[in-house]
């Protein structure tokens, strides 16, 4: 979401927005212990009170796609938990059709491709996740690409929620749960053995064992790599310390994402910025990691195959200017 677009529909509705996001903008999450996920996580639903109508999500999706397209997106997957929504729209099935049907329009208004993951939330009753996995099941083809596990991976174990993923799995959708951010190996493995990811949101502390990040490698599992919100939360301490280069090091295949603009204060090309200042990556570099994100995505493959030849000329251009 727009900072300003959240100011504006606060005002509207009348929402009392908490300070961290009515001032300095981005506001300051950074901590090394839970007090900076904590922070996060209320100021993310005081910004998700806004969302209370039908033209509100139909606007955010819109500008969300104007603002990929602006940055060079081709190709969006964005996440919902409709659980979060249903109180205002009906129920969960009325939530995923708005969202679904803003995403359509949204698409072909922009012409950047996008798609939906529905993902459950750790810290509601593994229940809930299944009945979540029969409705992205329901939709499978019809806009939903794949399944997940968002929010604070230290409460809410995988195992858990495996009977969920196992449902999704049977609808042929991928499990993309977020992992190995906050808690460190043993939740990446976790993710992997249990609920049989195939790509993981952050992922990023698998370096803290050895071999597992060549390991995953090995299986093809790639992780959604964040570097401006691994340092707002305080997973490192410096934009220099997030592992990005031992990955690549390490062959995982590596989709750069921004997590949430609105908290995190960076889009997609913000992170391109970072792994070339910070990490040193070379035009070659720059050019496969845009490569290995459309790999990893779940985008039709006309439109993979149309990216990649676009990178394939920007890196060639770029070799001949220099």
């Amino acid at each position: 979401m727009r900072h300003d677009t959240l100011l504006e529909l606060a005002a509207r509705r009348q929402v009392q927005l908490p300070e961290g996001l009515t001032g300095d903008w981005p506001p300051v999450l950074s901590a090394a212990d839970e007090r900076g996920w904590f922070r996060f996580q209320r100021l993310y639903d005081a910004a998700r009170a806004v969302m209370s109508d039908e033209s509100a999500v139909r606007r955010l999706v819109h500008e969300v796609a104007e603002d990929e397209a602006a940055d060079g997106s081709r190709w969006l997957e964005i996440q919902i938990d409709p659980s979060g929504y249903a109180q205002w729209f009906g129920g969960l099935t009325p939530t995923i059709e708005l969202v679904l049907d803003a995403v359509a329009q949204a698409s072909a208004a922009t012409g950047v491709g996008m798609a939906v993951v529905i993902a459950a939330n750790r810290t509601r009753h593994p229940l809930d996740a299944r009945t979540l996995a029969r409705l992205a099941a329901q939709y499978n083809g019809r806009g939903v690409v794949a399944f997940g596990l968002s929010n604070d991976e230290r409460r809410g174990a995988a195992p858990d929620f495996a009977a969920a993923f196992a449902i999704a799995d049977r609808a042929g959708l991928p499990a993309v749960p977020h992992a190995g951010e906050l808690l460190g190996p043993a939740s990446v493995r976790a993710a992997v053995q249990h609920l049989g990811a195939t790509r993981l949101g952050h992922g990023v502390r698998c370096v803290e064992e050895p071999g597992l990040a060549e390991s995953l490698a090995r299986a093809g599992v790639a992780l959604e790599v964040c570097p401006t919100s691994n340092v707002s939360l305080g997973v490192y301490p410096e934009a220099s310390d997030v592992p990005l280069r031992r990955l690549l090091d390490a062959g995982v295949t590596i989709a750069l994402g921004a997590d949430d603009p609105l908290l995190f204060g960076n889009r997609i090309a913000a992170q391109y910025e970072v792994a070339r200042a910070v990490h040193g990556c070379s035009d070659a570099e720059l050019a496969e990691l845009a490569r290995m994100s459309f790999r990893a995505s779940f985008a039709p493959s006309d439109v993979v195959s149309a990216a990649i030849r676009d990178i394939d000329a920007w890196v060639s251009s770029a070799g001949s200017a220099s």
